[in-house]
């Protein structure tokens, strides 16, 4: 499959199966995660694997977007470490380093034959509490991860797009 047709082909994934992500696979999925690119390569992104049943059921008390996967990945990025943009205040890269690290594994994902679904319908406080997570460190997203069960589907607005000129300017 090209990566046209990988991009085409995944969907957020609202339905997950109750079957378990394969240990090598997750391996795959976290190598690929630490080859993404950051901000001058500071690498402040953190992933926790939520998988225990504890862990899990934390997630859920977050948000109903869990989705019924057996595990969850939680994106979070070290302050210390992110790169701040020069002459602001409180604007760093790490939002944007988890993002693209993120990405990379939705797309890992699903070239493995796995579905994720980008989750930001949480309080990132709330999550940073909860899980006892270090004060300089902030919550970003969360990401269901496992196999899409047989009756998922992609919902319909996913196949509505805005024309390439609504979205490009070119200067």
């Amino acid at each position: 499959m090209t990566f046209s047709e990988m991009t085409e082909a995944r969907y957020s994934v609202k339905k997950f199966s109750e079957k378990n992500v394969e240990e090598e696979k997750l391996k795959k999925i976290l190598e690929i995660a630490g080859k993404a690119p950051t901000a001058r390569n500071a690498q402040c992104i953190r992933i926790y694997v939520l998988k225990t049943n504890d862990a899990i059921a934390k997630a859920r008390e977050l948000t109903p977007c869990i989705y019924g996967a057996p595990l969850c990945l939680m994106f979070s990025y070290n302050i210390d470490e992110a790169y701040p943009y020069p002459g602001e205040t409180n604007r760093n890269s790490g939002d944007e380093d988890c993002a693209i690290v993120a990405t990379h594994v939705m797309l890992e994902a699903s070239e493995l034959g796995l579905g994720t679904c980008w989750v930001n319908n949480f309080s990132p406080s709330k999550a940073k509490s909860i899980f006892n997570l270090p004060e300089n460190e902030t919550v970003v997203l969360l990401m269901p991860l496992g196999y899409a069960s047989p009756d998922a589907k992609p919902l319909a607005k996913h196949f509505e797009k805005k024309a390439i000129d609504e979205i490009v300017t070119v200067l």
